[in-house]
């Protein structure tokens, strides 16, 4: 299976690629999440009250990018020189988001969002597939999954304190400069990476719509990945929530601005970090469905403690719950991936994994605008609640017990 190493592993900390790697991850990121807070203002600055549906659409077309494209770029990483075709794709990033700041019609959201995520839509399966070939020591590559999604979650913290204080002293649109700087930075970084050579397969010779069609079945052939695809469902309604109406709940029923709503989103990274770091140690002798199963429970309880409009302080337990609940489902996802298929075969995986969990996030984004608007926050909040009510009792039956 894969990710056996019959040698002694060189120690993670002097690995110079994958240290490397890391740091331009944790470089993006930061970018990323200060694009994302800021995005959101900058639609509460356009479109007021509406800002719920011009955030769902737009982040909808992310999501088309992302199921649309990643499955073609997961197809044909094996013929790409992967090295070159990452640096290109941060570099038309951030060529992209410095006309962010120069927004002033809600058309012109939606087209930049959806071309700078076609890029991240190639990115993303060309960085997860290289990771294991990096370290190909399942220990260490468990870690790196920890230490990757502690990324992400300390993005989701530092990005929203470091927006909020950045807007002390600047505007909210300048602030898409800094997130096209992070990205040459990051392409910085992976051109003085070395990276390892990945073996192609019979299968992949056959062409990339049957690299495609490949990735694309055996991912859903395997239980318990089809199981970990139903329980992105709620991880994916409660990013959608958090992302959509975070900005709307903080203005109309809190009464505050754009710090309070840096801050909201700050809490629900905490949530998702404390998990990220204690989940490697918790895993140990463990089985990953509890993790799933609980991590579902806690999205559920968020959102019925939110369809009560809660204030300032139930609505932070709110946001840690949500962030708590997310990580649970998506820090043993790497795992169960690796776990499932050949080193080979990782990038038409992964590939797969990254467009049929996007399918709900695409359609949560929407949900959770149109919601917010025709129904009102509190509907809006049990909508998404009986979802995820549903996305748990899938995985309850559908993981098996003794896989």
């Amino acid at each position: 299976m894969a990710l056996l190493s019959q040698t002694e592993p060189i120690p993670m900390g002097k690995n110079a690629t994958y240290i490397k790697l890391l740091s331009a991850q944790v470089v993006s990121l930061v970018g990323t999440g200060i694009s994302t807070l800021t995005l959101a203002l900058l639609a509460w600055d356009i479109a007021g009250d509406e800002a719920s549906v011009v955030l769902g659409i737009a982040f909808a077309l992310k999501m088309i990018a992302y199921v649309g494209l990643a499955p073609v770029f997961g197809a044909i990483a094996h013929k790409l020189p992967r090295k070159p075709a990452m640096i290109t794709l941060d570099l038309v990033r951030a060529g992209f988001i410095m006309f962010l700041p120069f927004v002033t019609e809600t058309w012109q959201i939606y087209v930049l969002v959806f071309c700078i995520n076609a890029c991240s839509a190639g990115f993303t399966p060309l960085y997860q597939s290289t990771l294991p070939a990096v370290l190909p020591d399942e220990n260490q590559y468990l870690r790196a999954l920890s230490f990757s999604r502690l990324a992400y979650d300390l993005e989701q913290i530092i990005s929203p304190l470091l927006t909020a204080s950045l807007l002390v002293v600047l505007g909210f649109r300048q602030l898409f400069i800094l997130n096209a700087f992070t990205f040459l930075l990051s392409a910085i970084l992976l051109m003085i990476c070395v990276f390892p050579l990945i073996k192609a397969t019979p299968h992949c010779e056959n062409g990339p719509l049957n690299q495609l069609k490949y990735g694309l079945q055996s991912y859903l052939s395997t239980s318990r990945l089809r199981a970990l695809w139903i329980g992105y469902l709620a991880a994916s309604a409660a990013s959608a929530m958090v992302i959509v109406n975070t900005v709307v709940y903080v203005n109309q029923i809190l009464a505050g601005g754009e710090q309070e709503t840096a801050l909201a989103m700050a809490a629900v990274g905490f949530g998702s970090m404390v998990v990220a770091l204690k989940l490697p140690k918790w895993l140990e002798g463990r089985k990953l469905r509890g993790f799933m199963l609980l991590g579902s429970s806690m999205i559920v309880v968020a959102f019925v403690i939110a369809a009560q409009l809660p204030g300032w302080y139930g609505f932070i337990w709110v946001c840690l719950l949500f962030g708590a609940g997310m990580s649970f489902i998506q820090t043993p996802a790497g795992v169960l991936i690796t776990r499932s298929c050949q080193d080979e075969d990782a990038t038409a995986f992964f590939a797969a994994h990254f467009s049929l969990t996007h399918l709900w996030w695409l359609f949560t984004y929407l949900l959770a605008g149109w919601s917010a608007v025709m129904l009102g926050l509190s509907a809006s909040y049990w909508v998404m609640g009986v979802l995820c009510l549903g996305s748990l009792l899938a995985v309850y039956r559908w993981f098996p017990k003794e896989d």
